[in-house]
């Protein structure tokens, strides 16, 4: 059996787009002999659609757009993930009840629908707010073979629907995915595939989503994995692709898989999380309408890395970095953002905001008077700098990035309106470390300093008062990147974090530094996910509390 594995990227609520692209692959796929092709989860909808799923017009639109597809199919079976309305009566709210859906169309038809079964409610995932579960097997006929289809979750458990695919003749399970990428999701999944593909003694095929959407990105990384658990073919890593594989069953067994079609290599660590990085701010920048985008340039790693991702997303040329010097910044400052911008071939505007700080002394001369210069001061040069941003971005129709890491932000070293603003926080999941990892990692592909050396070498600083270091306020990166994860990634608490080598007192700093800044990463724009726990749909914590996982408040905090 000849089978089509198409990892698309389909756009949230843009269904007769997603329609069209899927019949256009499904032509392609069967002018390549495909037997059986199948696109990924809720390809029509895209995914997550989220309360776009609660409007009666877009189900509507999506079963239309489904009948379209059904009537343009030949004898080869097609299968379509999408949103399906169920006869079962309305929820509390009275919405109408819904199911995560795999359509099975051939011959001008809708044959056959199977509903997922295992709805995911972690992460960023909030599938039972909006489906029903459904149990029966689905297994139909293709290229002589016997396919059960299954939809994500379903695989990813012991038993289940993987199981009762198998139990009811199926020697191919299908899977159709929208599995978002994290670093080291590869390893999961095959290891779920493995576990079912021999257990059961079936081929299995891992058809999976790709692009960027909101705070998350999908990888495509499709394959096919054979009784042994060995993988045998392998879609692209962050770009569309069709894997075409004949498999030995049904009609044409021949006894060996062949890959009709290029096999790819896998990337390694560093270059598969630069690809995520690049491809989401891509589709994040486009699909929400914009063509170019402004970045503050600091002279630093953060603001240098972020300039690189935005110039391999959109193009240089749509890149513009702004350096806005104040009386703090040192001259190698200004002089690294030069070399980088000239490096890149972005754009370049400098302006200086000396004259606007001294309008904000004059405005604050009275509430101030009194004071010692301070953390106020500091910040409201931040705030300058995303005025100015902003400006720029309403009177051009930029986006504008913001540079903040996950370190930054996980312990509130930022300025909210500041150094925060912007529409999309491309490097919000990337610890401090791994953006230096990152940025010798491009250097390296690119045979060059793209990022000038100089920026690699000196010490971070926001550069807000005189000689001021990151290391005046936070432990060194090399502390803090791995405590973070701990708290922040693994949920663990003090003591146990201590128990693994670190100092106590640096680690209730640490701590109490990340409960108190989630007031500011709930403002914070949305940035991509490449860790396995990011802030934002992954993490949801109350900003108004009285938990501390260093001493348990037995009172009221208000007392």
């Amino acid at each position: 059996m000849r089978l089509a594995l198409a990892q698309l990227d389909p756009v949230v609520g843009a269904v007769e787009a997603n329609a069209d692209d899927i019949l256009r692959t499904y032509g392609e796929a069967c002018a390549a002999g495909a037997q059986l092709v199948a696109t990924p989860e809720l390809t029509l909808t895209g995914y997550p659609p989220e309360d776009l799923v609660l409007k009666r017009s877009f189900v509507a639109a999506t079963a239309a757009a489904l009948e379209r597809i059904a009537a343009a199919t030949s004898q080869v079976p097609l299968v379509v993930g999408l949103v399906e309305s169920v006869d079962e009566p309305p929820g509390a709210w009275g919405y109408p009840p819904l199911a995560n859906a795999a359509a099975v169309c051939r011959a001008g038809l809708v044959e056959a629908v199977y509903r997922k079964e295992r709805l995911p409610n972690y992460g960023v995932f909030d599938e039972a707010r909006y489906f029903r579960p459904r149990s029966e097997p689905l297994v139909i006929a293709a290229g002589g073979a016997q396919v059960g289809i299954t939809i994500c979750e379903d695989m990813w458990g012991e038993e289940g629907p993987v199981q009762a695919a198998a139990a009811a003749g199926a020697t191919v399970v299908v899977n159709i995915n929208a599995s978002p990428y994290h670093r080291g999701k590869r390893e999961d999944r095959e290891r779920w595939a493995r576990r079912h593909s021999t257990r059961y003694g079936i081929w299995l095929g891992f058809v999976n989503e790709v692009g960027g959407q909101d705070e998350i990105v999908f990888d495509g990384d499709s394959f096919v994995m054979d009784p042994g658990g060995v993988v045998v073919a392998r879609g692209a890593q962050f770009a569309t692709d069709v894997v075409v594989v004949d498999l030995p069953v049904g009609d044409d067994a021949s006894g060996v898989a062949q890959i009709a079609g290029d096999a790819h290599p896998r990337m390694d660590r560093c270059t598969e999380i630069y690809a995520a990085l690049v491809l989401a701010t891509r589709d994040y920048i486009r699909d929400n309408g914009f063509r170019r985008a402004l970045i503050g340039l600091s002279g630093g790693i953060d603001s240098a890395l972020v300039a690189t991702i935005a110039a391999d997303a959109i193009g240089a040329e749509n890149v513009t970095g702004v350096a806005m010097p104040s009386p703090y910044s040192s001259a190698g400052s200004i002089v690294d953002a030069k070399a980088l911008a000239a490096g890149l071939g972005i754009g370049w505007l400098e302006l200086g905001i000396e004259g606007v700080m001294d309008a904000f002394a004059v405005a604050l001369a009275e509430p101030f008077a009194g004071t010692e210069s301070g953390l106020a001061e500091e910040n409201i040069q931040a705030r300058i700098r995303g005025s100015l941003l902003m400006a720029l971005s309403n009177k051009r129709g930029d986006i504008v990035l913001a540079t903040g890491n996950k370190s930054e932000y996980s312990v509130g070293y930022a300025t909210l309106y500041g150094d925060m603003a912007g529409g999309f926080a491309v490097i919000k999941d990337v610890p401090k470390m791994l953006v230096y990892e990152l940025a010798r990692h491009r250097n390296v592909v690119a045979g060059s300093e793209v990022i000038p050396g100089a920026i690699l070498t000196k010490a971070p600083s926001a550069e807000l008062r005189p000689d001021q270091r990151d290391s005046d306020s936070l432990p060194p990166y090399e502390v803090l990147d791995p405590i973070l994860e701990a708290y922040v990634e693994r949920d663990a608490s003090v003591p146990e974090i201590v128990a693994d080598g670190f100092d106590e007192a640096t680690v209730r700093k640490v701590a109490t530094l990340v409960d108190r800044a989630e007031y500011k990463r709930r403002q914070a724009p949305p940035g991509v996910k490449i860790t396995e726990r990011a802030f934002g749909k992954d993490r949801r914590l109350p900003i108004t509390q009285g938990w501390s996982e260093q001493t348990p408040l037995p009172h009221d905090p208000r007392a």
